[in-house]
């Protein structure tokens, strides 16, 4: 499975889709690890074709974010579902994301 991303500018967008769970670890920490290498202004996971997270995924969620945090890179959220978010609100982890409901205006929160 290989984790798709495009870059704008130097903000880079990784596509999330289906399940985030731990199937979606290693591709993702790749990714991530990847795209970081380079220079960025920031990255945006857009979630917008995410359908499910578990345990693993939320792991995997703050994994990036700490990685990110590290390399002093802004990490943004963008078009959470419903269940997605109710997850993160329930977990309390919805405040350690910056979340977007449209991935346009994540992007454009790096201007």
């Amino acid at each position: 499975m290989k984790i798709p991303w495009q870059d704008y500018n130097e903000v880079t967008v990784v596509e999330l889709r289906g399940t985030v769970d731990a199937d979606s670890a290693e591709p993702l920490r790749s990714a991530i690890t990847e795209i970081i290498a380079g220079p960025r202004a920031g990255i945006v996971l857009n979630m917008s074709d995410v359908d499910f997270l578990d345990s693993q995924g939320l792991e995997l969620l703050l994994w990036v974010r700490d990685y990110c945090r590290q390399n002093r890179v802004p990490l943004r959220l963008a078009g959470l579902a419903e269940n997605c978010l109710k997850i993160l609100e329930i977990t309390r982890l919805l405040d350690e994301f910056d979340c977007h409901t449209e991935l346009a205006e994540a992007v454009k929160s790096f201007a």
